[in-house]
């Protein structure tokens, strides 16, 4: 199975809002829905948004894990959300590093509800409900703000809050891990 190219920043369609789907189990999905998870999994990744390979449609893949650029995120099965929304969320928002696979070389530091109820079409055209929280919380809102043509970077408070891929891996994954050990 190939793996995609990742659409980067400048991008047309990363800005446009993305179409619903409307049959959540036609067969040319199935096949995207497998080179999404692997294209997430080859870059690191821990999501990947259907506008992000080029295809305007309301479908993405949350898969966190520990990686390289992600070496805390908790383990989850990759896991495809056709459709999604938030329904409700906490009050309270956290500040916290994100980068992206179509911003390559940033990261920013982004607020995000620290919790949010879900609801998708799975793979399988079942409806889901899920309560999301920290992290796996936060993937949820980048790759939906992907379907809504929005970037990490329009949602920075200040540009004093972006890095690059580098300072982050020095001052802040390097001194988290020294201070665990």
């Amino acid at each position: 199975m190939t793996r995609l190219q990742v659409m980067e920043l400048g991008h047309p369609v990363l800005r446009r809002v993305a179409k619903p789907i409307t049959e959540a189990r036609r067969t040319s999905l199935q096949p995207l829905m497998d080179q999404l998870i692997q294209t997430a999994q080859q870059a690191n990744g821990v999501g990947i948004a259907a506008p992000q390979v080029g295809i305007s449609e309301r479908l993405f893949i949350v898969a966190s894990r520990p990686t390289p650029r992600y070496p805390h995120a908790p383990v989850m099965e990759p896991t495809v959300m056709i459709n999604p929304q938030i329904v409700s969320h906490s009050a309270e928002r956290v500040k916290d590093w994100e980068g992206c696979l179509s911003v390559p070389g940033v990261r920013g530091l982004v607020p995000r509800y620290q919790a949010i109820a879900v609801e998708y079409t799975d793979r399988y055209g079942q409806h889901q409900h899920q309560e999301l929280t920290d992290f796996v919380a936060r993937i949820f809102q980048h790759e939906l703000d992907h379907l809504n043509g929005i970037l990490f970077i329009d949602r920075v408070e200040s540009t004093q809050d972006l890095i690059s891929e580098q300072d982050y891996q020095e001052r802040i994954v390097g001194a988290s891990w020294s201070t665990e050990k």
